[in-house]
């Protein structure tokens, strides 16, 4: 019976079948789409047959299909194909990702195709795997940590860029394989024109994904810090989610420096900043500033003063702040025009007459909204700024220059967190009035974390009054900061994506985002052992080696990728004492990494505190039948001194109220160093490596070997579990 023709390939609104759209777009096959209620994909021919499965799928498209050897030129490489088609779906499993892509790549280095030298059904399933994870194969593409499976996903990507491109800018989001994306908000159409969902970012229902009035292919957005401080977590999910949607849109992101006060502003801050949009794989068209715009900001405002929509105003501050909250109109709001102008210079030359003097918008002083009651557009301010100079001895405010550059770059969407709400009005007036083109704004909420000062001012602090170390110190939330301490730029990637692009406001534990991280390094990292260096404690095996030994072991049982280290035995070896402590007479315990041993003497001192241990070794024993498994270090010159460093949060309140002083809740103990000796293969970790020291924990390399009387610094690493504090 034959299947007559292709009539529907339905699938899953979440999981959408990308190996064969993708195959079913290069190979020229019309393949209507829709999403459905089904478990896995279907796909149904005109005669009412049906086939189940995505490979199942794949497979026949690969038979069907007008291209050479698609799926196989003989039997045995179509088995090889049907060996990558079970495969794939190890590269989508979390923990297994870097092991897959490992693998992939050894396999690849002598090799253009994954079978035989033609382009097959097998690459794409490869292909389609790596693409559906989103960004986390984007920032492991820009690592070059597998340059052979990278140089293959680029060679595809190039030879079917047209079809591909269409497949993932419908299918795939920065988290990931999702539903499909709106072409346009009233016109949404599959791979093939045909009606299809919106995508979601994240898992919550509520969290869509939907660029009001964004076309495909003429999204433009823009990323825009401030250079006053360090990118934080915060501003992570503002860079992320441009990018996002750029990707989604096929658009792009501008990296725009707003640099309207120079009392705040530095060179170092705008080279770090840059430094951190980087580290988190945001891909930014261009580096644009808004001191680039003075001059033209200079022209709107003179033209708005002419124009009457402005005024020169010199109530003071405090009595301007009551006039707006109270709806009372400035006494030179009616001021001529002549008069604002005349005003207007004397603020240009920064004269004492221009210093006691702002320039106001004239827009609607008994608006409810008071965002709208005549704001503030221009300040004077004699500071030199860090780029240009003292050229100008006035500066304009957020208020006024970021609707005038967003317009004037050709932004077509402005992501704004929520906080800003009540002035989205005002933004909207002051571009009528400036006769500039409408920019949509969308809102997302702010990302605020328990435990942590996000504002620069806070942060600032900390950093002039020396209670941390620098931007980038270990406790703080930059990502300078949560790096060094050993988060993943995967993880937070991750954690951020999930929450979606709600406008709820949300407060969020630290413990998810460590949680994230630990999924991602445990499965991978190296394995070492450290001992405590206060009052550690000798172990006598009376029958052990009579000269010490070296074997060479995995650093990882699990992921061969993390290597091989060197372990001696000795007759003599070190434990902790917290573990001494644990152990009676005759009980028998594990030497892990070595077998069972049995401990005959406990040797203690005049108060009771334990000195020394003698035991054998019972290799012959059974690992399960012992209650304690102990690391140990052998008795040798060779151990390296650590410093083991863990870091606590800097205030001791979830959450500060408003108008709460942070000062009042500051933690008076936030950094504990540890002194330990460790195996003697840490000498060869490199600055940046995550590792896990057995039965401690997860550890980052923050100082490498250097010579034997300067320890390696490792900074402790969370791993999800709720911290008590300090001691």
């Amino acid at each position: 019976m034959k299947e007559g023709e292709l009539k529907l390939l339905s699938f899953p609104p979440d999981s959408p079948p990308l190996s064969v759209i993708a195959a079913a777009k290069i190979a020229g096959i019309p393949l209507p789409t829709e999403t459905s209620s089904a478990a896995s994909p279907t796909l149904s021919f005109s005669n009412g047959l049906k086939l189940h499965g995505n490979y199942v799928i794949l497979r026949y498209i690969g038979r069907v299909a007008a291209i050479p050897n698609f799926y196989g030129d003989n039997a045995f490489h179509a088995a090889k194909i049907d060996e990558w088609l079970e495969y794939a779906p190890t590269i989508s499993c979390g923990a297994e990702f870097e092991n897959a892509c490992g693998y992939m790549d050894a396999y690849l280095e002598k090799r253009t195709c994954f079978v035989s030298h033609y382009f097959s059904i097998a690459d794409i399933a490869i292909w389609s795997g790596l693409a559906g994870t989103g960004i986390r194969w984007e920032s492991m593409r820009k690592s070059n940590k597998y340059p052979n499976l990278v140089r293959w996903y680029n060679s595809v990507s190039a030879e079917y860029s047209d079809a591909l491109k269409e497949v993932t800018a419908l299918y795939v989001g920065k988290k990931g394989l999702g539903k499909p994306v709106a072409a346009t908000p009233k016109e949404q159409k599959s791979v093939n024109g045909n009606s299809s969902d919106k995508v979601k970012l994240g898992s919550k229902p509520s969290s869509e994904i939907d660029l009001p009035y964004a076309e495909m292919g003429k999204v433009r957005l823009r990323f825009a810090p401030e250079p006053s401080g360090y990118l934080h977590i915060g501003h992570s999910k503002a860079a992320l989610l441009n990018q996002y949607f750029a990707e989604r849109y096929q658009g792009e992101v501008i990296l725009r420096f707003d640099d309207t006060n120079p009392t705040k502003e530095s060179n170092e801050f705008v080279e770090n900043l840059i430094k951190d949009v980087e580290t988190l794989g945001v891909k930014y068209k261009e580096i644009t500033y808004t001191s680039d715009y003075f001059p033209k900001l200079m022209d709107m405002a003179e033209k708005l003063i002419q124009e009457g929509k402005a005024y020169v105003d010199d109530t003071p501050r405090e009595q301007m702040q009551k006039e707006r909250m109270d709806g009372i109109e400035s006494k030179c709001r009616s001021n001529s025009v002549e008069e604002n102008l005349r005003l207007w210079k004397e603020m240009i030359a920064g004269s004492e007459r221009g210093l006691q003097c702002c320039l106001r918008g004239k827009l609607d002083m008994q608006d409810p909204n008071k965002s709208l009651r005549d704001p503030v557009y221009y300040r004077c301010n004699p500071v030199p700024h860090h780029r240009i100079g003292s050229k100008y001895k006035l500066y304009p405010t957020y208020d006024f220059a970021c609707p005038f550059v967003d317009a004037e770059e050709g932004i077509t969407h402005a992501l704004r967190s929520s906080e800003y709400h009540d002035r989205n009005a005002q933004y909207y007036k002051i571009q009528e009035d400036m006769g500039m083109r409408k920019v949509h704004i969308y809102e997302f909420s702010r990302l605020n974390m328990v435990y942590t000062l996000l504002s620069k001012r806070k942060l600032l602090w900390f950093v002039q009054n020396g209670k941390v170390d620098g931007w980038d110190d270990p406790r703080f939330p930059t990502v300078q900061g949560i790096v060094r301490r050993g988060l993943k730029i995967e993880a937070l990637i991750q954690f951020i994506l999930e929450q979606g692009a709600s406008k709820n406001l949300n407060l969020m534990e630290w413990d998810k985002l460590w949680t994230i991280n630990k999924k991602i390094v445990d499965p991978v990292c190296p394995r070492h052992t450290a001992v405590i260096e206060e009052r550690r404690l000798l172990l006598t095996l009376n029958n052990g080696p009579d000269k010490p030994f070296v074997r060479i072991i995995p650093r990882h049982k699990k992921y061969d990728g993390a290597g091989e280290k060197a372990t001696t035995y000795t007759r003599r070896i070190w434990i902790d004492y917290a573990d001494g402590e644990c152990i009676s007479v005759d009980e028998e315990v594990t030497l892990m990494d070595w077998g069972n041993a049995i401990v005959k003497e406990i040797i203690k001192d005049q108060d009771g505190k334990i000195t020394q241990l003698v035991g054998v070794l019972h290799l012959e024993g059974s690992v399960k039948t012992t209650k304690l498994k102990l690391t140990w270090l052998a008795e040798t010159s060779e151990l390296v001194n650590l410093s083991l460093l863990e870091f606590d949060y800097l205030i001791t309140k979830k959450k500060l109220e408003e108008g709460e002083d942070f000062l009042d809740v500051l933690n008076p103990c936030t950094k504990k160093e540890t002194a330990a000796i460790g195996d003697s293969n840490m000498r060869n970790l490199k600055q940046g490596e995550i590792l896990q020291l057995e039965r401690k924990g997860y550890f980052r390399c923050d100082v490498p070997f250097v010579r034997p009387s300067k320890p390696v610094v490792l900074i402790a690493i969370p791993d999800g579990r709720q911290q008590s504090g300090l001691k």
